[in-house]
């Protein structure tokens, strides 16, 4: 592939391809092409061969203006990965001229197989401008579990997420049907909303979570459980979840990206074993 990562404008490009298959020896990286700063160094079983932990290296760390990341993974049947990054990612303040920053994620998931997207959180600097893309295809028997954790501004330095934008879409389609269509759009007319009751109150994180399609019908023990994970936070956060066809569907809004993560990753380790008979088992890289 073309190793030119930089383009005629000065801009940062950078493109990957993961394909994962199941063999005889487990899941396996049969394709890692990548161009530009955006790479992986090889699959880790710290819970055996059949599920593959993937972590997405970007070594400058975050996205300035006209910066572009397009992430795209194939899992073949029965493959398993957890995909994670070893630290936040950044979206820094837009130049004058305003060009977007954009990441583009697009996955195939094949019969019976398993996509977990587990990233750690995207700060938004204060003038921020990107836009984020995510595009889940499933076919008959795939799963996935994917989590999303957006910080707006940099509160501890007394610098709120007063001006710029963020257009986030995710979407996850079963066959040719859509079955799940987000959008959050933040913009110069939307930001007076932040700090609204029908806004995120002033709160800088927000997050979201998606799982499944169940083969079965969650017990409604199971649900309880999941919901009392929902109301073990603090009390100037809000959490729900909720039932969206034969997937949950997972929302935070609070005031600490670290909070955020701690409720995922509960719910994570109730939701994962429904999903995929296996229990939760914690990439090695979040404890470094």
């Amino acid at each position: 592939m073309d190793v030119s990562p930089i383009s005629a404008n000065g801009h940062w490009e950078a493109d990957i391809y993961l394909q994962l298959a199941a063999t005889v020896r487990g899941t396996r990286l049969l394709r890692n092409e990548h161009r530009g700063p955006l790479y992986v160094q090889k699959p880790f079983y710290p819970e055996g061969h059949e599920c593959a932990h993937v972590y997405l290296l970007h070594p400058p760390g975050g996205l300035v203006s006209g910066d572009r990341l397009n992430i795209e993974i194939d899992l073949a049947a029965g493959a398993q990965t957890l995909v994670t990054t070893p630290g936040a990612g950044r979206v820094y303040r837009a130049r004058d001229d305003a060009s977007l920053q954009r990441q583009s994620l697009t996955v195939q998931v094949a019969d019976d197989a398993m996509l977990e997207w587990l990233p750690l959180e995207t700060i938004l600097f204060p003038a921020a401008r990107v836009h984020l893309n995510t595009e889940v295809h499933l076919e008959a028997g795939g799963r996935c579990l994917l989590w999303d954790i957006i910080s707006f501004g940099l509160p501890a330095n007394q610098q709120p997420f007063d001006r710029g934008e963020l257009d986030q879409r995710l979407r996850i389609y079963q066959g040719s049907k859509l079955v799940i269509n987000e959008r959050l759009l933040i913009n110069e007319q939307s930001l007076p909303l932040l700090g609204t009751n029908v806004g995120f109150r002033g709160a800088p994180v927000y997050a979201l979570m998606l799982a499944g399609p169940f083969a079965e019908d969650i017990h409604e023990d199971v649900m309880q459980q999941l919901r009392y994970h929902c109301t073990q936070i603090d009390d100037a956060d809000l959490a729900a979840i909720s039932r969206c066809g034969d997937f949950l569907s997972i929302r935070f809004c609070g005031w600490s990206a670290e909070q955020a993560r701690r409720l995922l990753t509960r719910l994570w380790c109730d939701i994962r074993p429904l999903l995929t008979g296996r229990d939760a088992c914690m990439p090695r890289i979040w404890a470094t």
